[in-house]
């Protein structure tokens, strides 16, 4: 089976957040410290401002400029697994570090290592469901998580948020379950763009796909 990559994009939070009371301020920073990581490998890869001189990126990392995104990608890679064991002791002492432990937007940090590792998404899935449910995360995050594990298990989307590719076809929004409602859902998660609005953020062309029709295409 041909197997597909998610195309994402790269959050944008600005960890240092206003100071609040009652916060944990040594959890806060070694969240805030862990997304800095997080992010570090990703903006190499993706963010303009960062990868457009990769003479001087291979340089910093010490490989040739040919070696360049293999070795960004097992730099990434090592960070993921170090951060998810962190966060993991996290969780378990802690619960979710939502905003009343940890301000915002460091409540989101915990949230962007863990969707960097598929494997135990479902796990942490209704820790998740509960933060947001309380307002501790932003439900859009959840939201956003809730549809990586749906697309991840081949199953429907609800609000739209998946884009995938094919090996080298073009990118398109994974199936979404009820499509004609997918926008009142969005709205009333939180989500301030249309699904439509969303798939040019992402560079892909919005078009209703189905499970079936998806699977043919992978068979191509």
């Amino acid at each position: 089976m041909k197997h597909f990559i998610c195309i994402a994009a790269i959050s944008s939070l600005a960890l240092p957040a206003a100071a609040q009371t009652k916060l944990n301020f040594r959890l806060k920073h070694e969240l805030d410290s862990l997304y800095e990581v997080d992010q570090r490998y990703r903006a190499m890869l993706f963010d303009p401002r960062i990868n457009r001189n990769p003479d001087s990126l291979a340089t910093a990392l010490g490989v040739p400029k040919s070696e360049l995104n293999a070795a960004i990608m097992r730099q990434m890679q090592r960070t993921d697994l170090i951060n998810l064991a962190r966060v993991e002791v996290i969780l378990q002492r802690y619960g979710y570090p939502g905003k009343s432990l940890v301000g915002e937007p460091t409540n989101q940090a915990a949230w962007s290592v863990i969707q960097h590792a598929p494997r135990v998404i479902s796990h942490y899935l209704p820790l998740m469901q509960r933060a947001a449910e309380k307002g501790e995360l932003p439900f859009t995050r959840y939201a956003t998580m809730l549809d990586r594990q749906l697309r991840t298990e081949g199953k429907e989307q609800l609000y739209g948020t998946q884009a995938v590719n094919f090996n080298n076809q073009p990118p398109f929004i994974w199936p979404i379950q009820n499509p004609t409602q997918v926008n009142q859902r969005r709205k009333q998660a939180g989500f301030s763009t249309t699904v439509e609005e969303n798939a040019v953020l992402l560079g892909v062309t919005y078009q209703l796909l189905t499970l079936e029709e998806v699977a043919k295409m992978n068979k191509q």
